[in-house]
Parts: structure tokens; sequence; C-alpha cells
């Protein structure tokens, strides 16, 4: 394991992807209509999606205002949060953060019968494909999944529960005309259409949600990442969540002594910090097998360091 440098950094659009990949839940916002037209007012509402070759695929419910307004106006928007599954949630309401999350705009189209179908065709075929992954993969995998909440965490679960609903829906697409980056911070960073539109996410994003969980609910891993920031920056971390995963390495939030205490002795911050992986993790399994390996090297020294070797 090493520090981040700039080319250990997604680029925006590839975090764009990766959000995108990761959840199964975002908020679509239509304009509001009536016979006379479109009105200015906003109607939102939680929605199940998929995304195929960088496109939104959304399944909006059979009831929802949705159906009338995009009649009327195509023009709809479309946002998405990293997850933060289990502790992440407490966290980010005690530090008053907000998730990293993708915000797109464009022309919100209901899809016909036949192509509707194969969307839920391919939603299909991409649920079972997530759970192989994961079999395939066997210990190596399970050892880090094993403390995720996975009834909560899985992404394929939440979409196949929502497939053997008995809601009815409709399913739109979702052409994309432009797309923003919004970091935990609240600073917003326009993609480029041509960025957005060539990058593609991780193999390993469909599991976020329950790669963080796992590593977040393990008494275990949770000090690893502490001595993660002890022995590559120094940091007596007191604590330390994994925030992100991504193919090039991980953000994690430690909570490390205050620099800007002045007299408080003994107060603490919560401190982001990035770790890149050795070689970037093609899939699920290298990411996992790559944390396990950090973990045992990061024992070592610290044992050699104390001598107790």
């Amino acid at each position: 394991m090493k520090k981040a440098n700039k080319t250990a950094l997604l680029t925006f659009a590839e975090r764009c992807k990766n959000i995108l990949a990761s959840n199964w839940i975002g908020s679509l916002n239509t304009i509001k209509a009536d016979a006379k037209g479109s009105k200015e007012d906003i109607h939102t509402s939680k929605v199940m999606y998929m995304v195929r070759k960088g496109r939104p695929y959304i399944w909006v419910p059979e009831k929802d205002l949705h159906n009338v307004n995009t009649i009327i106006d195509e023009r709809g928007s479309f946002s998405v949060a990293s997850p933060f599954p289990g502790p992440l949630a407490y966290l980010f309401r005690s530090l008053e953060k907000l998730p990293p999350r993708v915000a797109l705009t464009g022309d919100i189209t209901r899809l016909k019968s036949e192509k509707a179908q194969d969307a839920v065709e391919r939603l299909r075929g991409a649920i079972l494909s997530e759970q192989k992954a994961i079999e395939d993969f066997g210990s190596t995998v399970s050892n880090v999944l094993k403390s995720s909440s996975l009834k909560y965490t899985s992404r394929s679960q939440h979409l196949k529960e929502f497939l053997e609903g008995n809601e009815e829906h409709v399913v739109y697409k979702l052409d994309v005309r432009s797309s923003m980056f919004i970091d935990s911070k609240g600073g917003m960073h326009e993609v480029d259409a041509e960025d957005f539109g060539t990058s593609k996410a991780d193999s390993l994003a469909p599991f976020s949600a329950a790669l963080i969980d796992g590593i977040n609910q393990s008494d275990a891993r949770r000090r690893a990442l502490m001595l993660f920031c002890h022995v590559y920056f120094n940091a007596n971390a007191k604590d330390a969540y994994i925030l992100r995963v991504d193919r090039k390495g991980f953000d994690m939030l430690a909570k490390v002594p205050s620099l800007t205490a002045g007299d408080g002795f003994g107060q603490c911050e919560w401190k982001d910090f990035r770790f890149t992986l050795k070689n970037e993790a093609t899939n699920i399994g290298d990411f996992c097998q790559q944390l396990m390996e950090m973990e045992e090297e990061v024992v070592k020294r610290i044992t050699n360091y104390s001598g107790l070797g």
C-alpha cells in the first residue's frame, strides 16, 4: 500500500459512473404539469434504477405523478448518492456531512412494451451476474462480506426483491445531457459530456455498499484501518471507517488528535485519508485479496517495529 497521488485518483466522470453503478435507488425530479402545460413546480420521488452502457433506466411506479409530467415535458433530473450503509449514516449525520453524489439532467423517455421487457431481462441478468461473482470468489470475498448486513447492503438482493414485487411500474430511459459530481463538502464539479460518455464504472462498484459495510462492521478490520493510519501517515487514529472503494484504492475517515485544539488536551477530529492499492483491482476478489494482504503486512510491520517479532 502507498499514499495517494494524482494518478491514483479517479476522474470526476469515473466517480460519477461508480456511484451510479454502486447504488440501486435515486431521486427523480420532473416538472409538474397540467392541461395548460409545464409549471415551475418540481415533483420528486425515490425510484429504482439500473445503468446500461452508461445510461440510467428508471422504474417509476404506475401511479406516480412522473408518468403524467413526462407526457407534457420530458425534461428531468436524477440524483444518486454514494452508498453510506450501517454506521456511516450515523457518522455522516453527526458530522453534518453528505455522501458524494452525482446529479444528471436530460430527457426522460418512456420505453415501449418490448424495450421495457428487454430492460427487465437485462436487469435480471445483472442480478445473476453479481450473485455469481460473489460465489465464484469463495472465501476471499465472503471473509470480507461476512460482517455486512447483506439484507440492506446487497445491490442484487434489493433489485431481486424489487423485481419480484407486485407493484406495477413504467420503465424510462434517461438520455443524459449534463452531469455533475458533488463532493461531501457540497462542492460541484461539472463533468465533460464526452468524458462522461466514454468513462466506465469499476467492476467492483456494484458491490461497494456490501464491501464498505463488511469492513466497517468488523472490529478487527477497523483496527487494521487504524494501523494503516499509523504506519503510512504517522497518525494515531482512535477510530476509523472506510468511506469508498474503487479499483485504485479506498477513502477512509479516521478520528485523530486535533492539531487545532489549542489547549484542549485530548481533543480529536475526523480526517480524510486516501490509500492506494499496489495494483489496480480488476474485480471484487482482487480487491478483497489485496486488502487482506495489506492487513497482514501492516501487522508484521507493527510487530517488527515493537521488537515483538
